[in-house]
């Protein structure tokens, strides 16, 4: 089942703030009436029927990643993905694979070629 647009949304609810039954805005968009009960408690709970945040886990080596890793990259020009992940080990005691520090260094726009 897929959610109905932004759109549909606030057509229901502003026909319902101008005055129509919940039954006939229900009949007149094609959806059920449970679903306006639904948007109008969302609306006086959180202020507004915008779709809510996907949850997941909070990123933790991104941020550490992106703030020290430009420091460690001009120190060791020359090493490779596996040892900068070594030395970011060493120096902050996180895990980091390979391929994070892949998308760290293109985040920073440091390329693995040599730089005159």
């Amino acid at each position: 089942m897929q959610a109905y647009s932004q759109d549909v949304q606030h057509r229901v609810l502003h026909a319902i703030d101008a005055g129509q039954s919940q039954a006939v805005v229900a009949k007149t968009f094609s959806v059920s009436a449970a679903t306006i009960k639904r948007y109008l408690k969302q609306r006086r709970e959180v202020g507004h029927v915008l779709p809510k945040a996907i949850p997941g886990r909070p990123v933790v080596k991104g941020a550490v990643l992106q703030a020290h890793l430009q420091a460690q990259l001009e120190a060791h020009p020359d090493v490779t993905r596996e040892e900068h992940c070594r030395l970011f080990h060493e120096a902050h005691g996180i895990h980091v694979s390979p391929a994070s520090i892949s998308r760290a260094r293109m985040a920073l726009d440091w390329t693995r070629k040599k730089r005159f």
